[in-house]
């Protein structure tokens, strides 16, 4: 049984819908001169106009957001705060070679590490909860992938915190015969999203950002003196800027080398009704981890604080249409629902509440990446790959650095400022992308073609 949940007006996600009634800030309606003007207020943004004026508190810094607070991707993901990087490991190996991947990993821990600090030192109301992560195998053919992973993380020594478990012992904690093997994983968390994304709101404004909400920017022009933004109602003169808009950096004015740097990718989730506790004890899932199937076209799972599954994945979507035209997927909302219930047919009655998408920042190299554009005063950020959340937060701090004109550990890794593949285009990217994914799904077939009958 299913339901169709009516959303909130300007509701995007579960987590907009829950947070329930939203003032947005004021639109800009007047001329400013400021010293950094950031666009886009997601957590990349967010968190760079922060760590910006803690360092410099009588900094002007200027936030335009064309929609709301948390409109994106900040507002809308599934909030898994973990050293997820881009494509497997093996990839990124292969790509990038053995020391990349290690600072890749290295970054990502600081990242965890820094987000959950950032949250405890600050007393945000974000639900943060950091409970681990599991990555799961449902065949015999991705048990053994998932093995050569673990390993690789051992040669590499970066295993801390891991520890390899057999199918008897993910069957008895999570009560499911589809489990395989797993890698169980410390020192990793989850956040409600939108809360989180408006607490940063209230911490840049309480350091002094100015934060102006439906506040497209419909010009960008450079002079030896100033870059000049024009929005609806007013103009923004500023010495630096930070293009913070990830998967909707193609309708950034006048920034024709980020349509050529990434597009935009679009996933889906659905979220359960609160499962009772004899429910909950059907399913085990005692430590209330997070986790992951090691799918090519992966599904990963969450509890919330109120006792509901979020899952998402499965699919992920190219489309033609600009990432701010919102578009539904019925066809990928079932497949979640369905697999959750393959997964877990002591759910098979539990209701769906609520299903969404949105899309993720991807590059060809598959990667994230921090890069000047045309010069160094305009710094932007993209190429998350849906593995953002913690990862933005400390590339805030890593951005500050650069609009400091620091070099530091964090603005010396490797993804900063790198010559990265561009889509020279959009036609070849969009059949590329179509391809490969159907190439990924067909990989999933195979390695699941005698479960299905199960």
């Amino acid at each position: 049984m299913t339901s169709h949940s009516t959303p909130l007006p300007g509701s995007k996600s579960f987590w907009q819908h829950d947070y329930g009634h939203y003032v947005p800030n004021p639109a800009l309606t007047q001329n400013l001169k400021v010293d950094v003007a950031i666009i886009g207020a997601g957590f990349t943004g967010l968190n760079t106009a922060w760590q910006f004026l803690k360092d410099n508190p009588s900094a002007r810094v200027a936030v335009l957001e064309a929609d709301v607070v948390g409109f994106g991707a900040s507002g809308r993901n599934a909030g898994f705060s973990t050293r997820m990087f881009g494509l497997e490991p093996e990839l990124v190996l292969l790509r990038w070679g053995r020391q990349k991947l290690i600072e890749a990993h290295q970054y990502l821990e600081k990242a965890v590490a820094h987000t959950r600090s950032l949250i405890e030192d600050n007393g945000l109301d974000a639900d943060y909860r950091h409970n681990g992560l599991v990555r799961i195998s449902y065949s015999a053919q991705q048990a053994n992938r998932l093995k050569k992973t673990y390993q690789l993380f051992q040669d590499l020594g970066i295993d801390s915190g891991m520890s390899w478990q057999e199918p008897a012992r993910v069957r008895q904690d999570f009560h499911s015969e589809r489990f395989n093997s797993a890698i169980y994983e410390a020192g990793t968390g989850y956040l409600n999203p939108c809360k989180q994304v408006r607490a940063l709101k209230g911490l840049a404004q309480s350091a002094g950002a100015m934060i102006f909400e439906m506040t497209p920017v419909t010009h960008i022009e450079r002079t030896a003196a100033a870059l000049l933004l024009t929005t609806p109602a007013g103009k923004v003169s500023a010495d630096k800027l930070v293009v913070a808009t990830n998967a909707y950096s193609r309708q950034v004015p006048d920034t024709r080398r980020l349509q050529t740097r990434q597009f935009p990718l679009w996933t889906y989730q659905v979220v359960t009704e609160r499962l009772s506790e004899p429910q909950w004890e059907s399913i085990g899932w005692r430590e209330r981890q997070s986790f992951g199937d090691n799918r090519q076209m992966l599904h990963y799972f969450r509890p919330t604080v109120d006792g509901r599954i979020v899952m998402g994945g499965g699919d992920a979507i190219v489309y033609r249409q600009a990432p701010t035209d919102e578009q539904p997927s019925p066809m990928s909302w079932e497949h979640c629902e369905a697999h959750l219930k393959w997964i877990y047919p002591q759910l098979r009655d539990v209701r769906i509440d609520y299903r969404w998408g949105g899309p993720v920042s991807v590059n060809a190299d598959m990667v994230p990446e921090i890069g000047f554009v045309g010069d160094e005063r305009i710094i932007y950020s993209g190429g998350c790959f849906g593995h953002g959340v913690a990862l933005t937060h400390l590339n805030g701090r890593t951005i500050a650095d650069l609009l400091n004109g620091r070099k530091t550990e964090l603005t010396d890794f490797w993804i900063v400022n790198r010559q990265s593949i561009g889509m020279t285009s959009d036609t070849l990217s969009y059949l590329a992308g179509r391809t490969a994914r159907q190439a990924l799904k067909a990989w999933d077939w195979w390695e699941e073609r005698h479960l299905r009958g199960r």
